[in-house]
């Protein structure tokens, strides 16, 4: 059985700047293919796709999205045109739906930077099917959780489960960082008790983590970018394993967890 996988994708530049989250990324789809098979399908949860309900991609090939400005031309050179799967994309809806979570599909959409970008990395041929599901940033932890359990049975059918965000996402501190800029203490206190939690299973713990972790507000102003976390976690199985730790820019820690 496939493990589920939350990553945190980072700047759009990923794939074009060197640094040791660029080195995990492009050896994360190796290291899975090793260890438990080649997917044949992934299904992508990204932070840079919220709607109000669930909502599924189903399109015969996907386009990539550039959803972002102001960065070199090198970034707009690439993309990544991964077929789609649209039975894949019926089995997640009706999933989501026998859950008690109806979803929608999305005929048009393409993928967004937080799926193509590591997905460059990890998987550069793009000959992978890929299909996409949103986030709802207004709902929260435990519905992400559920959303993610939901989603479980598609490990069993050879679909890798990947949340894409970010362990810390606070970019009003990002303008003027150099990539090796120290980490600030801060996002190390957060990342620490983050990681403890998971290591010790404290489910309850980690949905409340607002409330809880040191400094959770100033690391996720907003929440979109650690809710896929819990998608991966809820479609995995109980144990969280940490696969790379490491701090861009200061600010953005990029850590990445399997749950087997």
């Amino acid at each position: 059985m496939l493990p589920s996988i939350f990553i945190s994708h980072g700047s759009p530049m990923l794939p074009l700047t060197d640094s040791p989250a660029r080195d995990f990324m492009s050896g994360l789809g190796a290291a899975i293919e090793v260890a438990h098979g080649r997917p044949r399908a992934i299904l992508v949860a990204s932070a840079h796709w919220e709607t109000g309900t669930p909502m599924v991609n189903s399109v015969a090939r996907n386009q990539t999205i550039y959803d972002f400005r102001g960065f070199p031309k090198a970034l707009y050179d690439l993309s990544y045109p991964a077929p789609g799967d649209p039975a894949l994309a019926e089995r997640v809806s009706d999933l989501l739906c026998a859950a008690g979570l109806p979803s929608g599909i999305d005929h048009a959409r393409g993928l967004d930077h937080g799926a193509w970008n590591p997905l460059l990395l990890a998987w550069p041929k793009a000959d992978i099917p890929v299909v996409q599901v949103s986030v709802q940033s207004h709902l929260g932890p435990a519905h992400h959780l559920q959303l993610g359990q939901a989603l479980a049975p598609l490990r069993d059918e050879g679909v890798l489960v990947l949340g894409s965000g970010s362990w810390t996402h606070d970019l009003r501190r990002f303008r003027g960082q150099a990539i090796d800029a120290p980490e600030s203490p801060d996002v190390a206190a957060f990342s620490e008790w983050m990681d403890t939690a998971l290591a010790e299973g404290r489910r309850c713990d980690l949905l409340t983590y607002r409330h809880k972790a040191p400094f959770a507000e100033q690391q996720h102003p907003t929440e979109e970018h650690l809710l896929p976390l819990y998608v991966a976690m809820g479609a995995g199985g109980p144990r969280a394993r940490r696969l790379h730790s490491s701090a861009s820019y200061g600010i953005l820690r990029m850590d990445a967890y399997a749950f087997e």
